[in-house]
């Protein structure tokens, strides 16, 4: 007779099976962490993933408190717990109880240390850019002679801009001396006269695959090269240090060609359109260069030396008539000055005081104006002549008063 269970007493009988099953009680698990959601709580709860099938898991934080390393979605890692079921939802996950870095964990701490100090010299920094040509000359490409990279650049080269020459300096992309090749290629590359810009890169792969242009040889070769470098290695997930180095970072070779090979007719529109700009703006140059021409001219013509001699002479005529009429105003007023002091002077002169009955005495060839100065001969001048005489008494008195005095 068949059984008839609810729900939950299946779930919680295929969960007792699967406790009970020493197989699934101590098992090592390995896988790529994926879909890694690390909640408030503590506990971890995680897809562990491969080629062809994925388990839900979940590392409780009595657990993952003992994980010396950062855990992040792509790790390939080692768990170690048992299988059980979740029976409120009925879904089979395994219980990790340790998690560890499987070989390609190894590398991705290897990968964190090295970026961590190319960082800190200041390899990726913005500020050692290089921009890209707009029409490059050539093109360098490194990459793997029969991979699909240099077949999907040229395919893209051809169709954007016909005629635009690519130079293949082949190389390892894989393997052990995959980095030491490629260093060595871009050195090369960059020694080609008229390379304008290199493209280094490869197809898709896992993280080994990839960790040539992880290795700091290579990283350091792009930094230092002096032609800009766009660097397409993997896909659009896969972030290499050469990524991190190169000057551009395209996700496929067909955008790495895409940045660096210009369209054909977008350059010729642009070209037509600097033209058009150009011819533009050196007729309004012109234009501009006439103008100032003319206001110069205008400005000679009048500051010519004719037209300035004339204005000057004109000047001089003007200051001329100007001075002339100055010159009479102040000649007549001087002539007026001279007729009234003459008149004045010849009132005040002796003629008049003679004619008016006065005389002057003479003594010696010198007016007598004193008492005191009178000689026992002198000479009286009258308006009509001379008088010689004899000095017989000298008084000295007011001549209009009283005697006062005789000598």
């Amino acid at each position: 007779m068949a059984w008839t269970l609810t729900v939950t007493q299946l779930n919680e009988y295929v969960s007792r099976s699967l406790a009970g099953d020493p197989a699934l009680r101590f098992l090592s698990l390995r896988g790529e962490i994926s879909d890694l959601k690390k909640y408030a709580s503590g506990h971890w709860y995680f897809i562990l993933k491969d080629e062809n099938s994925r388990i839900q898991c979940v590392c409780f934080r009595q657990k993952n408190m003992h994980v010396t390393f950062p855990v992040e979605n792509g790790m390939k890692v080692v768990l170690t717990g048992a299988v059980g079921l979740y029976t409120a939802s009925g879904s089979y996950q395994f219980y990790a109880d340790t998690i560890t870095l499987d070989g390609v964990g190894e590398l991705y701490l290897k990968y964190e240390a090295l970026k961590a100090r190319l960082m800190k010299e200041g390899l990726f920094d913005v500020s050692r850019k290089k921009p890209l040509p707009l029409l490059p000359r050539m093109i360098g490409v490194v990459t793997s002679r029969s991979g699909a990279v240099i077949h999907d650049i040229a395919t893209v080269t051809r169709r954007r801009y016909p005629g635009m020459q690519l130079v293949l300096r082949p190389c390892q992309v894989q393997g052990e001396n995959a980095a030491p090749d490629i260093a060595a290629g871009i050195a090369e590359m960059a020694q080609v006269p008229g390379i304008d810009v290199i493209i280094v890169g490869r197809g898709g792969g896992s993280m080994e695959d990839l960790w040539a242009f992880n290795e700091e040889i290579v990283v350091r070769a792009i930094a230092a090269c002096p032609i800009p470098i766009v660097s397409a290695v993997g896909h659009e997930v896969d972030v290499t240090l050469s990524d991190l180095a190169a000057d551009e970072r395209a996700a496929t070779p067909t955008e790495a060609a895409e940045k660096c090979v210009p369209e054909y007719r977008a350059v010729v529109q642009a070209i037509e359109k600097y033209k058009s700009a150009l011819l533009r703006a050196g007729q309004n140059s012109i234009l501009r260069q006439k103008a100032w021409l003319h206001s110069l001219d205008m400005r000679l013509n009048r500051e010519h030396p004719a037209l300035r001699l004339k204005k000057a002479r004109s000047q001089a005529e003007m200051y001329t008539a100007r001075l002339q009429m100055l010159f009479d105003r102040q000649q007549a007023a001087r002539t007026a000055d001279v007729k009234r002091l003459t008149e004045k002077l010849h009132a005040l002169g002796p003629r008049q005081a003679l004619q008016r009955g006065y005389a002057f005495v003479m003594a010696d060839g010198k007016p007598v104006t004193s008492v005191s100065e009178a000689k026992e001969h002198m000479t009286l001048v009258m308006q009509d002549g001379k008088i010689l005489v004899h000095v017989d008494e000298i008084r000295k008195e007011d001549p209009f008063g009283q005697e006062t005095t005789h000598l």
